[in-house]
């Protein structure tokens, strides 16, 4: 914009400029006609649980990358920061989509983690969404999860619930199969030319309500396990 309205940054600005992206801060620029007038530098603080988050993600595997609209210096710092194995600066919401295309180009399973208007055309195209609980409404109502705060130390726990979840669920499918797979048969008459054995329908009965039982105290199980 400075460059489409023909204004003119001073050199001693300029250093100001470079000097606020280092450290990490986003700049507003204010200006009327082609004159610019103030620059404005705004910073975000970089939670401690946000280092920790990435940190936790990358020991599980994941691959971390940094998508925002701030200019490179201020990307490059913040990435530096959080320990991010990537990042793109300069980004459009389209720009950010092109990302999550190009990741998933790779074979990768993308989860992309928002909160504003700008993330919502990411996010919908992302394997997973992830939306923060303090961000805008259409975020949330792109993504496929909602964190309740926006501590990104939330995360990890998510991953790791998502993961023992599914670990359930096949579990369960094991122990709800198992049964019918050793009691059909034998409900059948397979046994029965070789040993005379039939299953009686009492224990038929029992071995079902034993299959739903297992299945709900596994299910349960999940409360008293340790994110």
């Amino acid at each position: 914009m400075l460059k489409d309205f023909g204004a003119e940054v001073s050199g001693l600005l300029q250093g100001m400029v470079e000097d606020y992206e280092r450290s990490g801060k986003s700049l507003v620029y204010f200006g009327e006609g082609n004159t610019l007038l103030a620059v404005i530098a705004i910073s975000d603080k970089i939670k401690d649980t946000s280092r920790q988050a990435v940190k936790q993600l990358k020991e599980s595997g994941k691959y971390i990358v940094l998508l925002t609209g701030d200019g490179r210096l201020t990307a490059q710092n913040v990435a530096g920061e959080i320990d991010a194995n990537r990042f793109i600066s300069d980004a459009l919401p389209a720009d950010k989509e092109n990302v999550i295309k190009e990741l998933q180009a790779e074979g990768r399973v993308v989860a992309m983690v928002g909160d504003g208007i700008n993330d919502s055309q990411a996010l919908a195209r992302a394997d997973v969404s992830i939306a923060m609980g303090k961000g805008t409404d259409i975020a949330m109502d792109v993504a496929m999860v909602t964190l309740m705060t926006s501590d990104l130390l939330l995360l990890p726990k998510a991953f790791k619930l998502s993961h023992k979840t599914v670990r359930l669920i096949r579990q369960n499918l094991f122990w709800a199969f198992i049964y019918n797979l050793i009691g059909i048969p034998v409900a059948a008459g397979i046994l029965f030319p070789l040993y005379g054995i039939l299953l009686n329908p009492m224990i038929a009965s029992a071995a079902m309500a034993c299959s739903s039982v297992s299945v709900v105290l596994n299910s349960l199980s999940l409360n008293w396990r340790k994110l």
